[in-house]
């Protein structure tokens, strides 16, 4: 690999890592901060990091994309998905809606259904009150769990809800229906909520409390997905202290099952439009740094629609997932960016050297943990996958 001999002191905390080594915030600063050139050499200590933990197998989840409201009560610097009642393609699905794509990616071979949706659009939207009152529900959580409930009864997919921030008698209703439950830390600055930030509006931003989101998941015995949005105007050590962050709480409750890194894209609508997006090499660093941080067991993503054509050079950084794909419905968060066909990326994931396998929502090491699979799932769960917890390949290969 080119590039110049590591500094003494990157080469040290490089060297620790390689021999089996937890590495601390001031390990992670070096690595995130050295030279262009010491780069190559952090690169493949990453990789290496991840065929110890993980092998050459790089896996991926068949999916619905379900944007359930995009009403919120935020307004972050960088989001596209969000609008006001009354705004032009403001909208929440209603039920049969939902299910009717459910049942429509099952026969495309989807195992997993998204919930995706703004947060607690309630407490700041009447009309959004008086939606929910007229269908029989309190709050959006109370339809999420509903959704939740008659997606994994009617239509056989897995769901995984991303709702915001949720309190732990939240994540115990939504526990019985979805295999995961999945929330952003995205930063653990709170620098980052002040004037003129990109969560200066955002009060569910806040890290404190999505913190506790987290926490609380893992007191809930959930395999969780959370991760970090970079290049969003925090510092080098802020992004170090967020995967720290995350590592913490996964010491502690042994639950997140997936970090996810990543990278901001500007878009032309959004109030940071001319905000400069990370180079590649800013996306290679972070997830190298994120893979050396975090260990050679924890499975990082990238997502793949946001940095197309470098998916070699992203699995050559440390990664062994590339999140969800849908045959069917586009990134409601990203709308510009289609996901990649399933054949183009099997086949830059095998040119890379590894091998494409397709996942469930919940990752192949919780599926026969006790206590994580919910228990009304747990035998479609099973029949589902293979002794290596992965879906068999005879589905892999369906066309996209």
């Amino acid at each position: 690999m080119s590039g110049v001999a590591p500094s003494p002191a990157v080469a040290a905390v490089l060297e620790r890592s390689a021999s089996g080594g937890s590495l601390g915030r001031a390990d992670g600063l070096a690595l995130i901060g050295a030279p262009p050139g010491e780069l190559p050499a952090i690169l493949e200590v990453a990789a290496a990091l991840r065929d110890r933990g993980k092998g050459r197998t790089v896996t991926y989840s068949r999916k619905v994309f379900l944007p359930l409201t995009n009403l919120c009560r935020d307004d972050c610097g960088y989001c596209t998905f969000k609008r006001d009642p009354g705004q032009p393609g403001a909208r929440t699905m209603e039920l049969d809606e939902v299910l009717a794509v459910c049942e429509a990616g099952a026969r495309l071979g989807c195992k997993e259904a998204l919930l995706s949706l703004g947060d607690k659009p309630e407490a700041r939207f009447p009309e959004h009150r008086e939606w929910l009152r007229h269908r029989g529900y309190r709050t959006t959580m109370d339809y999420v769990v509903a959704a939740s409930r008659a997606i994994a009864t009617e239509t056989g997919l897995l769901p995984h809800a991303n709702p915001g921030l949720m309190s732990e008698r939240d994540l115990r209703a939504l526990r019985d229906w979805n295999v995961s439950v999945g929330l952003m830390l995205e930063s653990s600055s709170d620098r980052l909520a002040g004037a003129g930030g990109p969560h200066e509006l955002a009060p569910d931003k806040r890290p404190a409390r999505r913190l506790r989101t987290i926490e609380a998941a893992g007191r809930a015995g959930i395999a969780f997905t959370t991760g970090i949005l970079f290049g969003i105007g925090e510092t080098l050590e802020e992004r170090v202290d967020t995967l720290l962050a995350i590592r913490e709480l996964h010491e502690r409750h042994g639950h997140v099952q997936e970090v996810i890194v990543q990278n901001f894209r500007a878009k032309p609508r959004i109030p940071m439009a001319r905000h400069p997006e990370p180079s590649l090499d800013e996306l290679r660093r972070t997830l190298a740094v994120a893979r050396l941080l975090l260990g050679p067991d924890m499975n990082v993503q990238a997502p793949p629609n946001l940095s197309p054509g470098t998916y070699p050079a992203l699995i050559a950084s440390g990664l062994n997932d590339w999140g969800g794909v849908s045959p069917l419905t586009i990134d409601h968060i990203n709308p510009e960016a289609p996901w990649p066909h399933l054949d183009a990326l099997e086949a830059a994931t095998t040119a890379a050297g590894a091998r494409l396998r397709e996942r469930l929502a919940l990752y192949p090491e919780y599926i026969h943990r006790p206590g994580f699979v919910p228990g009304p799932l747990r035998d479609r769960v099973r029949a589902l996958v293979d002794p290596a917890g992965l879906v068999p390949d005879r589905t892999a290969h369906a066309t996209i």
